[in-house]
């Protein structure tokens, strides 16, 4: 599915209400059980309203998973570089990839759905948002490298690194069932892969 990408950066606060409206919907009843109808309700306005912003709710979903990552992503850049510490800088890095309203998604009963949705409704939006996770890490691993704070010797280039450390996040991700797991799994991949950095 296409998503109009132009709009993200001129979002209005509007949308932003749909987008919470919706997700929160989502969250508690399930992508599949959810209208347009109720989407507008909660959102606070009428139907037609609603269709002014966005096309369908999978228009819906894949906007905010868009918008997700935009977020995730600059979370990610600023922590990554104010960290000296490759240990602090990933445990901050997941932290921000995970961060609320993920807590939202992993405790609700519909969080598999979701998920899974993620790979099929927005597939084309998550390989995009996971590209542009891949280019942040890239970039700190490169920097951190010439300013002594990590070595990539055996690890290929930053890029090859930084994928390995973004599948290695998703991999801890789909294995958790809940948000208390999740963090703490992330921590301790934080420290696996950190000290493994460490010149």
């Amino acid at each position: 599915m296409q998503v109009d990408t132009g709009r993200i950066g001129q979002s209005d606060d509007k949308q932003q209400v749909i987008l919470t409206a919706a997700m929160a919907a989502f969250a508690q009843y399930g992508f599949r059980r959810v209208s347009m109808d109720e989407i507008a309700k909660r959102a606070g306005m009428s139907r037609a309203a609603l269709y002014l912003h966005f096309r369908n709710k999978e228009d819906i979903f894949a906007t905010g998973v868009e918008l997700y990552f935009e977020q995730v992503a600059g979370a990610m850049a600023e922590v990554l570089h104010s960290a000296g510490d490759p240990v602090d800088a990933l445990r901050g890095a997941f932290a921000a990839k995970v961060a609320p309203p993920y807590d939202m998604l992993m405790d609700s009963p519909h969080g598999e759905e979701l998920i899974d949705l993620k790979t099929t409704a927005a597939a084309g939006v998550v390989a995009e948002g996971d590209a542009k996770l891949i280019a942040v890490i890239s970039d700190w691993l490169a920097r951190a490298q010439a300013a002594g704070n990590v070595t990539l010797e055996d690890y290929g280039t930053a890029e090859d690194a930084a994928r390995t450390i973004l599948n290695a996040l998703h991999g801890v991700v789909m294995a958790a069932r809940s948000y208390a797991v999740l963090r703490a799994d992330l921590d301790r991949l934080a420290r696996l892969i950190g000290r493994s950095l460490r010149p």
